[in-house]
């Protein structure tokens, strides 16, 4: 059964109906509407360029009451004493819907604070459903976005979704697909996610468990039967097409590859959408976009620390690779000039992202993929809510929640005039936007770190203490760490030897084996500079971190975990059968705030198999 059915569509295009009903009748003189005893959510926005999610209006008004759209247009009879706003020189766009993110910690409060009133997460902790249908469904005055949820992902053991450190349920090889999608329905998810993912995409010898394309057909079934929308996660064209043809109502990413017409043919005869993440991709290419996000003098003012930070972060330390992006846009071009419906989302949550900022990268973006400037507020409003069946909002129509964003200029002709906010309206009420200070932050700077540089040396017999942790000269000292916390297989020990660099008495062996069945599969050695595990400390006075290490002659990383990212900031180094000295900038870890440092990471990844390598000398200078 198909969700793409014109019946499944009906309460939607009841709700239009209704609201164009309702806007003719005030348009044509009707009463004043009765208001309740709360004038904070009525507002009378006049003379202002309207973009109602479809079309746009030259100098209107729009008039809220009790926190709903009450009348657009005409000469709507407005009661004394409500609120006004003058538009002139102004446009009015409803309030974005961000089609793909990660939220968690402060996300839902930064995206309202650059006008996304509502995000639709495509992975997170299903314990929360129940508490954001609440939210959603309140007129309340909030400082958040509403959320959305897909809960857990059909994923298999080990496989993408598995990696974030939290124990997730997972579809064995011999599974029934059907069960599983059932569980999640009845854990309140919104929408089903669905992922095919082997990280062939990313690697030429890399690979992760994935679910087949059959499981992945039936899981797409079970949603229609449990009369959820079904959406996949694919990073190949191969994936992608298989998916479209099972029945996908639409894909969560756009391949960084080139696709071809029987793609772009399949999504069109089944009525697919696609939500491209360009944001995302563009992070994947090194291309710096979220950069210069960070350089916008409309954005800057209001991004926190940790948005900064994030929005230049990028994965790892690789070369530039701008074909990933430049495919990415060419098939968003064919898909759109191909009349697939296309959905704004910015997989914000990763590195190169930041939640509410990403939205206007992203609308900038499919512009460059040739959609109008109107086409791309369409995919960030209308469309996904038209598409996920969001049906009190997206639009700018009585009757509907007033979620409105008022901005200088006319990003109907200039997409980068959705930047410059003026006024965030949500639920009716005007949003409190905050200026960040300078630095400012969500969490406080951590402890600072004693005069001493020398981490360890490792010169003296040391023992582990009751939690397995060996001591450091400052800070809570070193422990093994492995992808066993998150659901791997790999292995590994830490264990002092005598004899280290440069004829001194001791040093740090760390040693283990890299096995398969994780996405990201790790295994090493964590130092933390603070008192307690993971708690926060003060590098920002510290330039580098140097150390000695010999080893088998495979490259490692440096992994340092800072503020509240999800996603390390990483270095790479080279081991060889003598002791080398390596020295690394902290400047030099991609969006790192060295001011909120949880610990510093020495790991083997891939390729699977043994590794031993010692360090010595550590010190953060």
């Amino acid at each position: 059964m198909s969700l793409r059915a014109p019946s499944r569509r009906l309460p939607f295009a009841v709700a239009i109906a209704v609201a164009i009903a309702a806007s003719v009748s005030s348009a044509n003189g009707a009463a004043p509407p009765a208001r309740d005893n709360d004038p904070a959510n009525d507002v009378l926005i006049d003379n202002v360029r309207v973009f109602d999610g479809v079309r746009v209006l030259p100098k209107t008004r729009v008039l809220v009451i009790d926190g709903r759209i009450a009348a657009v247009g005409g000469k709507a009879a407005a009661p004394e004493g409500i609120a006004r706003v003058d538009g002139s020189g102004k446009t009015l766009y409803p309030g974005l819907i961000d089609a793909h993110a990660h939220s968690w910690g402060e996300a839902q409060g930064d995206a309202l604070r650059f006008g996304v009133t509502a995000e639709l997460d495509m992975l997170g902790d299903w314990n929360r459903l129940p508490q954001l249908r609440r939210e959603r469904e309140s007129l309340a005055r909030t400082h958040q976005a509403d959320l959305w949820s897909a809960g857990a992902a059909v994923t298999a053991p080990g496989g993408h979704g598995t990696q974030y450190g939290m124990k997730v349920p997972t579809l064995d090889k011999d599974g029934d697909p059907a069960a599983f999608v059932a569980g999640r329905i009845a854990e309140g998810s919104d929408y089903i996610k669905i992922i095919l993912e082997d990280f062939s995409a990313h690697s030429e010898t890399r690979r992760i468990p994935t679910i087949t394309h059959a499981q992945a057909k039936a899981a797409i079934d079970a949603a229609h039967a449990g009369q959820r929308l079904a959406v996949v996660h694919v990073s190949r064209l191969s994936d992608g097409t298989a998916a479209i043809e099972a029945g996908a109502d639409g894909l969560v990413h756009m391949f960084g590859e080139p696709g071809d017409d029987a793609f772009v043919a399949a999504a069109k005869r089944q009525k697919a959408f696609v939500i491209p993440t360009l944001s995302v991709l563009g992070t994947m290419a090194q291309a710096g976009e979220g950069a210069k996000l960070v350089d916008d003098a409309k954005l800057s003012p209001w991004l926190t620390k940790e948005q900064r930070d994030s929005l230049k972060a990028t994965f790892g330390a690789g070369e530039a690779q701008p074909k990933i992006l430049a495919d990415a846009i060419a098939n968003v071009r064919a898909l759109h000039a191909a009349g697939v419906d296309v959905l704004a989302g910015t997989d914000a949550g990763n590195p190169g992202t930041a939640h509410g900022v990403s939205m206007h990268g992203e609308l900038e973006l499919l512009t460059r993929a040739g959609l109008s400037p109107t086409e791309a507020l369409a995919a960030a409003t209308s469309v996904p809510a038209r598409r996920f069946r969001l049906a009190d909002r997206g639009r700018i129509a009585p009757g509907l929640r007033a979620d409105l964003v008022l901005v200088d200029g006319d990003p109907t002709t200039d997409i980068r005039a959705s930047r410059a906010i003026v006024t965030v309206w949500k639920n009716g009420y005007a949003v409190e936007r905050k200026r960040p200070a300078a630095g400012e932050t969500s969490i406080p700077v951590g402890e600072a770190l004693p005069a001493q540089t020398v981490v360890s040396d490792f010169d003296a017999e040391v023992v582990a203490n009751a939690a397995g942790m060996l001591p450091a000269n400052f800070g809570a000292g070193w422990m093994s760490t492995t992808d066993k916390m998150a659901g791997g297989a790999s292995v590994g020990q830490l264990r002092r030897i005598a004899g280290g660099a440069n004829g001194s008495a001791g040093a740090l062996e760390v040693s283990g084996e890299i096995k398969p069945g994780f996405a990201f599969p790790w295994s090493g050695a964590m130092v933390f500079p603070s008192k307690v595990p993971m708690q926060l400390a003060d590098l920002s006075s510290r330039k580098d971190l140097v150390f000695r290490v010999r080893g088998d002659g495979r490259r490692y990383s440096l992994m340092l975990f800072h503020g509240n990212q999800q996603m390390p900031s990483m270095q790479t180094f080279e081991t060889t059968a003598d002791w080398t000295e390596v020295r690394v900038p902290l400047k030099n870890f991609p969006g790192a705030d060295l001011s909120r440092v949880r610990g510093i990471a020495f790991t083997a990844g891939n390729p699977e198999g043994a590794f031993a390598f010692a360090l010595d000398d550590v010190r953060i200078e």
